[in-house]
């Protein structure tokens, strides 16, 4: 390993302070799949992930804000940080229109379409009651055709940013400090250094509160995000957060965190405990659906205290709940995978 920027501080949001490095369970709808909130908490979460696209389509920004806000909403009283809606103009690109006002989406339910810009995607984030709001950036993939506009999404991101910022200004002007949610930028480029590096230096140019590295753990080698990670470790601001969106894999994290990087988040933990997939000491993976496991007495990780393995939910029991496709099993797993990456991190507090 090269030399190390990892850190450990504070982000302050009007919900509570968080020490980091630290990882966000998502709960794209306001949930997260399968877990109580008290569950999420007992792993040592302390921030969760929302998505503003889907709450948008439903229920709606204007309902949740009527129930009290997305805190209220989906009993979680720490820190909530929603995602834009960018990262669905890289996962929906079969379904939208991107121009320069904002982003078309259709709507798969009701066949209407739906459109996303700066401004309206601050308001949505807004209303829902967001702590740590962000950005909507246009997000590319790495085909060849996505690839080719690689330099027209970093301006069009850039650009975006400065209606955000103006958009979440005005919203903003009449709250104290202390009430204020956080903005943060989002730097693009794909694997192209020097766009990463300006749009790097562009982010932090600007009024944001946090600087977030999206476009990367999107189907690229690990070799060649590592390789921008470390190309980036230099040349942060000190002062500001930085945020590896969709990066969840503890090998990733544990090389990002040397890198610098602070915060974390990821669907890997969830989706992949709800389908028999966990990490054990070492960041091996085990498949709990196989059939090595049928009669093995022994919880998941000797050495991890979470409830699944402090309990003593056999390996062999666990094994049965997945066959027999009891939700139970995947509740209990994903319990595992996310106190295993809070762990993670709590290791380098």
């Amino acid at each position: 390993m090269p030399k190390s920027y990892r850190r450990s501080i504070i982000l302050n949001t009007r919900a509570g302070a968080v020490k980091t490095p630290f990882f966000m369970p998502v709960a794209t709808r306001g949930a997260v799949k399968g877990l109580i909130p008290e569950q999420v908490a007992a792993t040592g979460a302390k921030v969760l992930l929302s998505n503003t696209y889907h709450l948008h389509i439903n229920p709606g920004e204007k309902v949740i804000k009527q129930l009290g806000g997305l805190h209220q909403f989906s009993h979680w009283d720490g820190p909530i940080l929603t995602d834009s809606g960018g990262f669905q103009v890289f996962s929906l690109a079969k379904i939208r229109k991107i121009t320069e006002e904002g982003v078309k989406f259709k709507n798969l339910a009701s066949g209407q379409e739906v459109l996303i810009t700066p401004e309206k995607s601050m308001r949505i984030q807004f209303d829902l009651g967001s702590d740590v709001i962000m950005a909507f950036d246009d997000l590319t993939g790495l085909s060849a055709r996505e690839r080719q506009r690689t330099n027209e999404a970093v301006q069009r991101t850039h650009r975006w940013l400065e209606r955000c910022i103006a958009e979440f200004k005005e919203l903003t002007k009449d709250l104290k400090e202390s009430e204020r949610p956080l903005l943060f930028g989002i730097v693009q480029g794909g694997l192209d250094k020097t766009l990463r590096r300006q749009s790097l230096e562009f982010v932090q140019s600007q009024s944001v509160d946090g600087v977030a590295i999206g476009g990367l753990a999107v189907g690229e080698a690990r070799s060649d995000m590592y390789d921008i990670l470390k190309y980036l470790a230099p040349l942060y601001d000190p002062k500001r957060i930085r945020y590896l969106m969709g990066v969840g894999e503890p090998k990733d994290m544990r090389v990002a965190i040397e890198f610098g990087i602070d915060v974390f988040d990821c669907v890997l933990p969830t989706r992949g405990g709800r389908h028999g997939s966990v990490w054990i000491t070492g960041d091996k993976k085990l498949n709990l659906s196989s059939a090595v496991f049928a009669k093995d007495s022994g919880p998941i990780d000797k050495k991890c205290d979470c409830y699944t393995c402090k309990t003593g939910y056999s390996r062999a029991l666990l094994r049965h709940l997945f066959k027999v496709n009891d939700p139970l099993a995947g509740t209990l797993a994903s319990i595992h995978n996310l106190r295993y990456l809070n762990r993670l991190c709590e290791e380098y507090r």
